[in-house]
């Protein structure tokens, strides 16, 4: 019997060995991967219900119905990246233009406020004295930023072809997840349960719940504060307010990143004398578009997750910081299993003294 009991044992060792080298083998082999993945397995649980919608459209051939709907997902994320990218280039340029022609026309004052800072207003009034009386300088000025623009343009669209890359990858898993996707992840629930019990469907349902109030929140918020800048971009006379507002929602998909863009623009404003119109939009920015942040991303995440905000804010930025931008949601969906485990443990430590009472 003891020998019987030893095979047992050193059969199981063995076993635990194989499957953790080979667990370690699929990450090596997958972890170029991951993130493609990760954004896909996102999508398709965003978009799931179109697809089931666009299934029984088609009398449930769910191949033309998992390309359709990729094919759609594709052209909604790429098109709109292209003509952001094409309008951003094109507001750079007209920017860097209108302030080559002020400084020629020598019409470009710094404000007195600025004129008044130790070292730094003399500094820049000298150079845009020596700018102005030197028309030619500018040109060469203008000529040589145009130039480094090109080279960092270059620069990055390497980096986009890289990330198209790993789009193309996240376009091709989706397919496969619209079309397997619900027999996959029937089949890991077994698996789980075989090993950790009942308790991951718990699990599994915390994932679902964090991942819709995550995603809703985000974008909720982003929208908002981005219609509510650009509302303010508006009034207080800013070019082009609807590509500002669109980069702002873009910029606010980050937790706290809003300020920099209407706070940039306040600064530039009062740097060109209109100081009620750059007055005005900052507190625009801080006490509305600022307060519309703190106002529904907690009402959304918190309340349909019961997590406390603070969980939340920590689980964004920790997981942008670990992971980069698929963070966002790994982030708050890791620590909502943590807490989702955590409470399960407390549910059953107080049932245990429950029944020994």
């Amino acid at each position: 019997m003891r020998e019987l009991s030893g095979n047992s044992f050193a059969r199981r060792i063995m076993l635990g060995v194989f499957l953790a080298g080979l667990g370690t083998a699929v990450y090596v082999v997958l972890s170029p991967f991951l993130a493609s993945v990760a954004w896909a397995a996102i999508l398709a649980y965003i978009s799931w219900p179109g697809y089931m919608w666009l299934c029984q459209r088609l009398g449930g051939r769910f191949n033309i119905a998992a390309l359709l709907m990729t094919l759609l997902v594709a052209v909604v994320l790429i098109v709109p990246m292209l003509g952001f990218v094409v309008l951003l280039q094109d507001e750079f340029l007209d920017g860097v233009h209108q302030v080559a022609d002020r400084l020629a026309r020598g019409d470009f004052h710094l404000p007195d406020m600025v004129l008044r800072l130790p070292w730094i207003g003399s500094e820049l009034q000298d150079w845009l004295a020596r700018a102005s009386a030197d028309p030619g300088g500018i040109k060469v000025q203008l000529q040589q930023l145009l130039a480094g623009f090109r080279v960092e343009t270059v620069a990055l669209l390497g980096g986009v072809g890289r990330n198209l890359i790993k789009l193309a990858f996240a376009l091709l898993t989706l397919f496969f997840l619209y079309r397997d996707g619900k027999r996959a992840l029937g089949q890991l629930r077994e698996v789980l349960a075989d090993m950790i019990g009942p308790r991951i469907h718990g699990y599994f349902d915390a994932v679902g719940n964090t991942t819709r109030a995550v995603l809703y929140g985000i974008v909720l918020t982003a929208l908002a504060q981005g219609a509510l800048a650009g509302l303010g971009y508006w009034a207080a006379g800013v070019d082009s307010p609807l590509a500002m507002a669109v980069f702002t929602a873009t910029i606010a998909l980050i937790p706290f990143g809003t300020p920099f863009v209407w706070g940039s623009l306040s600064v530039w404003l009062y740097l060109n004398g209109h100081h009620a119109e750059a007055i005005g939009l900052f507190l625009w920015g801080a006490l509305v578009v600022s307060w519309v942040d703190n106002l529904i991303r907690p009402m959304v995440i918190s309340g349909a997750t019961r997590i406390p905000f603070v969980l939340v804010m920590f689980g964004v930025l920790g997981g942008v910081a670990a992971f980069g931008l698929i963070g966002l949601f790994m982030g708050p969906l890791i620590l909502a299993v943590a807490l989702a485990v955590w409470r399960e443990w407390l549910e059953d430590s107080r049932a245990v003294g429950r029944s020994g009472l």
